[in-house]
């Protein structure tokens, strides 16, 4: 039995087929699915060695940037290969704030100190960096919202003020980090800082796939101009991640990192950037974690994360403050803004992201195809592959492993690659209720809005789980909101089916409205104090969810959370609950088998809590967690178990909980042969 568990785990969530519903492509003029037959990806050595391939025909499109100007200036003249820009993608340092000691090792953490973090501003060109390193393929960025999107037009006049405040000033930078330096109870001595008779080390972790090993190479001799002692650790960022974003920064295994960032689709509000990089709430990682922004600006990133304005102009306001700030805060210090070519061969056809290229593209699986022709193998080139652990609630959040993730499900909304607004995909049309003076539009036609005077939750409405009672707590009478959302999904929704041949139900919505209240009660046995602070931003705008009608499925959101563009309203009510958006499928039975192992303390769905405990973060395609998911797949089937009985009960059947957990491996040779195969050479 447990070799089938295991196997059912692999069709679960390794086994990608393009779409959700793909089988295997006929030739035909529109196939019900993908284009093409399957995915090959593979890892490739760097970006020159990838454009040889792409020349030789042993890949066709190449799932990376480039930023390399001299191989760029191959592709330009090539006749076989075809390009594209976009421009989400971007570079910072990371800091570790843990401090002014690390406790684990009791050294000296300078950037513990928002001063001195906030020194490094001036420490480093970007002028230099961008032109020089990039060579012309980026732009110095200073904040933490992107040169090209909409946010940085509407701020332009603080955001030009800032980037003239902090330009390159070596000597400012030294004077304020000297100070800083003395404060802390470290020495100058012949030029090299000391601390209790110790050189003061810098730790610095340097990626190695692209230019950020020569910006980080350029920030570590500024560095050492100023004194210090500089470890320059070269690591791709398989070698990386472990360290700065799972390990606890507690331990003092580092103190600076060469971050990389993409934005996977044009972000027409930014507003949220504060509250991600900057607070615990951003991300349940132990190093967000361990963030403690000033009072002031947690409390700004907070409301602007909540979107908690009134008015356009209370909103750019509060943007502007946030600005000025994070530049204080400094957690990260933003280098340049990359204007990035993506590469395919002339005989394949893929619609790219303006922000996130190839790999950011959300319809990249939708639209890859070999020009004129049905079916074939499409092989694909990165430069990193399963860099983390995939799990459907605290999995991967890296692109070089969502890119794969994204094809392994249909979302009920897409992003448009050229606006960023929404579409629906299996959401037919949307209704937004707001109320009247709050600052919003919308421009496509498949959704309504409507201005109010007022919205009044029903008290039947669903507003949370308690997990002690087991019950749904339903919302408190005199709950208003600012906005209500009517969400109706296409009337077949629940013909489409899971890789594992099982059909999507209403009882896929029910569990993940359960879920994402239980794990943030301490009551809960799947709680997860990392969890919380995101939680709790989302608790103070969520005012409830009525489901209206079951098949076809529509339901009504409740909601303060209000975004410049009506699209993306629909979006936040959509992606609460529904099991195809997100870290990817989520049906509950998937899912089950890895909240039964966390109830048991034995693997954990996100990293600080797997550190936590002790035990593995949950791997749902690789590593020793498959064997303790076969084992709970096996005592399910066996004691047909349903999660949060009291209520899925209504939705479901145990006989019905025992199909899907079995019925997958039993289609597992066939679904085989449609899945992308994910090689690393």
């Amino acid at each position: 039995m447990k070799k089938k568990a295991i196997s059912t785990l692999v069709i679960l969530m390794l086994v990608i087929t393009l779409l959700t519903f793909a089988v295997r492509v006929s030739a035909q003029a529109v196939p019900q699915g993908p284009w093409v037959d399957e995915i090959d990806f593979s890892t490739v050595a760097n970006q020159a060695t990838a454009i040889d391939m792409l020349e030789a025909g042993q890949i066709h499109a190449f799932y990376f940037p480039i930023s390399d100007a001299d191989v760029f200036e191959d592709v330009k003249v090539s006749t076989n290969l075809w390009y594209t820009f976009s421009y989400g993608s971007y570079n910072e340092l990371t800091f570790n704030p843990v401090g002014p000691e690390f406790p684990a090792t009791g050294k000296l953490n300078p950037f513990y100190v928002p001063r001195i973090r906030e020194a490094i501003n001036y420490l480093v060109d970007r002028e230099y960096i961008a032109q020089e390193i990039c060579r012309g393929l980026a732009v110095p960025r200073y904040l933490a919202i992107t040169p090209s999107f909409p946010d940085y037009a509407r701020l332009i006049d603080t955001a030009r003020l800032l980037e003239m405040e902090y330009s390159y000033n070596f000597e400012k930078a030294k004077e304020i980090i000297t100070e800083e330096m003395l404060k802390l109870g470290a020495t100058l001595e012949d030029g090299k800082w000391k601390y209790e008779g110790e050189d003061v080390v810098i730790i610095f972790l340097i990626r190695i796939e692209d230019e950020r090993k020569d910006m980080g190479d350029y920030v570590a001799t500024q560095l050492e101009k100023l004194g210090f002692t500089v470890d320059r650790q070269y690591k791709d960022s398989a070698a990386a991640t472990p360290i700065w974003m799972r390990g606890d920064p507690a331990e003092g295994k580092w103190h600076i990192y060469t971050g990389g960032w993409v934005t996977t689709a044009i972000s027409r509000d930014q507003a949220d950037n504060f509250d991600y990089f900057y607070t615990p709430r951003g991300r349940p990682e132990p190093l967000w974690q361990a963030y403690k922004p000033d009072p002031i600006f947690d409390y700004v990133a907070d409301r602007l994360g909540r979107r908690d304005y009134s008015s356009m102009e209370e909103r750019n306001e509060l943007m502007a403050r946030a600005l000025d700030l994070s530049m204080e805060d400094s957690v990260r210090v933003w280098l340049v803004n990359r204007v990035s070519p993506w590469v395919a061969r002339n005989e394949i056809s893929v619609t790219s992201d303006l922000a996130g290229g190839f790999y950011g593209s959300w319809i990249w699986p939708h639209t890859i195809r070999f020009k004129d022709t049905v079916g074939g193998t499409v092989k694909i080139g990165t430069t990193q592959l399963l860099v983390d652990p995939w799990n459907p609630v605290g999995g991967s959040n890296w692109i070089y492993d969502q890119m794969i993730v994204r094809a392994t499900y249909d979302s009920s909304l897409l992003p448009d690659p050229y606006t960023g607004l929404y579409w629906p995909n299996r959401v037919k049309n949307a209704t937004v209720y707001v109320k009247s003076g709050i600052p919003i539009t919308k421009t496509l036609d498949w959704l309504t809005l409507q201005f109010v005077n007022e919205i009044q939750v029903p008290t039947d409405a669903w507003y949370g789980w308690n997990a002690t009672t087991k019950e749904i707590i339903t919302t408190p009478p005199g709950t208003t909101a600012k906005a209500k959302v009517v969400v109706r999904y296409e009337d077949n929704l629940f013909n489409n089916k899971y890789h594992d041949n099982t059909t999507m139900s209403i009882a896929d919505f029910i569990f993940n409205f359960i879920i994402t209240f239980d794990r943030a009660d301490p009551a809960s046995p799947v709680y997860d104090s990392a969890y919380v602070p995101a939680f709790n931003s989302f608790r103070t705008t969520f005012k409830g969810f009525k489901i209206i009608s079951q098949d076809p499925l529509v339901f009504e959101y409740y909601t303060d959370a209000i975004y410049p563009d009506a699209e993306w309203v629909v979006v936040d009510a959509a992606d609460s609950f529904d099991p195809e958006m997100g870290y990817g499928p989520s049906p509950w039975h998937m899912v089950t088998i890895g909240w039964l192992a966390e109830k048991d303390n034995r693997l954990a769905f996100t990293a600080t809590k797997a550190n936590k405990l002790g035990v593995d973060w949950m791997s749902y395609i690789a590593g020793p967690s498959l064997s303790i998911l076969a084992e709970e797949l096996d005592w399910a089937i066996n004691n047909q178990f349903v999660p949060y009985e009291e209520v899925l009960l209504n939705y479901t059947t145990r006989e019905e909980a025992v199909a899907r957990d079995t019925f997958g491996w039993a289609m597992g040779p066939s679904i085989w042969k449609a899945c992308i195969q994910l090689r690393k050479s």
